[in-house]
């Protein structure tokens, strides 16, 4: 019983099973912990999505660092149920149509929340129309907006055709804005406005979706063109998908209290909420990790907030969880890449998108005093991974400068880079690393939620103070900073932390980086969870407060 009635919420990709290749990174990862976590509670939700026939990509690294890219290969039929149902919208001026495949998320106490993944790869539609569900963030402008034209318009679409009587709309980033035309077409923007909410994960102007106007009428047509004039955009021959979203929501949040002061500014006098991001705890704990949660917390994957009672579990049983999850990962790095690391080293993990401002090779900037931090106090190994996108030049050169220095690391110290990220290896490294390192630009860091995940494995973050961090550090304590909430030099920072602390800590009190293990769990791993977050936007952005 709900007092709101259902819930759509649209996402560009989604991360729902190993197998299915339906997102890049963070938001699609970040989108399926959170409809786990709805169905987990059972709140009345309903998830729209594109089906992408060659993935994202699959990455292979070349001895050189050379990044390549090939389609993934999959059989949407193996793992979704196929729809009979189809829709069109008009797309460059003919009708395009438009199916859709099922897959249900089941909670633990029984909830259902069911996943639409849209698709024009059907007959009916020309070469073109087919082309438009290929593959995740490919293709330039034109083909872009054809895919979110797809997920905006036809996603409303095909709820009505489905008898989803949905009464609240969530955006998640802008990719799927183009429904407020869908929904003003039957009531007036005030009220489409009191059933929408939209969610900005992107800090930096760059980052938001932008189509010219010359682009946007040939893809939508005079008729859109003429309703986003209405609405008081295009006024300067441009479409920002975020400024479409947020005229057209009631609710508006970013994902961290840092990240709303930094959309306030960027959107002045738009009221912006904050609701800090999370991950599916069940989902990202380590199975050694969780076999001593559910002896000494039990009902913790129904109830996250359990995880707080931590404390209480003596640090031995999370040193040897730990220590187990560690072999898992190092395992797998024997098996992927035929080197031994060793299980007594301090092993530092980075693990995201290769991009510049995440500054993802930071640790390198002064190789000579990072050897001799180790000779000094201990062995070092350091584990990345990550993809770049296949047209981020920059990004591509950061993974070459992680392989070449390896390379010349050798012997000093041990740096490995594994290819193509996924779920799979994202779950090893979490729960096996033993600190987790993150050092974006700031203010760039909207949130990032891979520390969370390490957290939840009692994995402390040695992180700059930007997204989530700034709220989940307490130095020393749960992890360590890295510089101040102001600018200054984070790689003098770094290595400054890493060898008064972290290093010492690691290497001659080991009870005491087990008491930090635990803390990182009972503090930021009981909090930072979808499940709470689930909540929020129930209360404060759905207007739900009971089912």
């Amino acid at each position: 019983m709900t007092d709101a009635g259902r819930v759509a919420y649209f996402t560009m990709e989604v991360a729902l099973d190993e197998e299915l290749p339906t997102y890049s990174g963070g938001l699609g990862v970040l989108a399926g912990d959170y409809l786990r976590s709805c169905a987990d509670l059972g709140l009345p939700v309903v998830a729209v999505t594109l089906l992408y026939h060659g993935g994202y990509f699959r990455q292979l690294v070349d001895e050189e660092g050379r990044q390549t890219e090939t389609p993934v290969e999959w059989l949407p039929q193996d793992l979704l149920e196929r729809l009979d149902e189809r829709v069109t919208v008009e797309i460059e001026g003919r009708e395009v149509v438009v199916t859709a495949w099922k897959l249900e998320v089941h909670g633990v106490s029984g909830g259902v929340v069911p996943v639409y993944f849209l698709d024009t790869d059907v007959d009916g539609n020309d070469a073109a129309a087919r082309r438009i569900t290929d593959q995740l963030y490919s293709g330039d402008d034109t083909h872009r907006l054809c895919q979110e034209a797809v997920l905006g318009l036809g996603g409303v679409a095909l709820l009505e055709l489905l008898g989803h009587e949905a009464t609240i709309f969530h955006m998640n980033e802008g990719h799927s804005s183009l429904l407020v035309l869908r929904l003003t077409e039957s009531d007036d923007p005030s009220t489409v406005r009191s059933h929408c909410v939209f969610t900005t994960h992107t800090p930096v102007p760059a980052g938001h979706d932008r189509f010219p106007r010359e682009i946007v009428k040939a893809v939508l047509g005079e008729q859109r063109e003429a309703q986003l004039l209405s609405l008081g955009l295009l006024e300067t021959d441009e479409l920002n998908m975020t400024e479409l979203g947020i005229c057209g929501s009631g609710f508006v949040n970013a994902v961290s209290l840092r990240h709303a002061q930094v959309t306030r500014e960027m959107f002045p006098g738009v009221e912006v909420s904050s609701v800090t991001n999370g991950v599916h705890a069940a989902t990202w704990v380590g199975p050694s990790m969780a076999d001593v949660f559910d002896r000494h917390l039990d009902g913790w994957r129904v109830d996250n907030a359990m995880l707080r009672y931590a404390g209480s579990i003596d640090t031995d049983e999370i040193s040897d969880a730990h220590v187990s999850e560690k072999r898992r990962l190092l395992d797998q790095v024997l098996d992927r890449t035929g080197r031994r690391l060793d299980g007594s080293a301090l092993t530092i993990g980075i693990a995201r998108r290769a991009t510049p401002y995440k500054q993802t090779t930071l640790l390198f900037t002064d190789t000579d005093r990072l050897q001799a931090i180790a000779e000094s106090l201990g062995p070092i190994q350091v584990l990345f991974s990550g993809k770049a996108h296949p047209k981020d030049v920059d990004g591509k050169k950061l993974i070459e400068r992680v392989v070449e220095t390896s390379e010349r690391l050798s012997g000093a110290i041990e740096v490995v880079f594994l290819e193509d990220y996924d779920l799979r290896l994202a779950s090893l490294l979490v729960a096996g690393c033993d600190v987790w390192l993150n050092t974006p630009i700031k203010p760039n860091e909207a949130s990032g939620t891979s520390g969370m995940k390490a957290a939840l494995n009692g994995v402390p973050s040695l992180s700059t103070l930007d997204g989530w961090w700034i709220e989940g550090c307490v130095d020393g304590v749960t992890g360590w900073a890295v510089g101040g909430l102001g600018d200054g030099e984070d790689a003098t920072d770094l290595y400054e932390v890493l060898e008064s602390a972290v290093m010492p800590t690691y290497y001659k009190d080991p009870r005491g980086m087990d008491g930090i293990r635990r803390s990182a769990i009972s503090l930021n791993g009981s909090f930072f969870t979808t499940e709470r977050m689930a909540r929020e936007y129930a209360r404060a952005a759905y207007g739900i407060t009971r089912w």
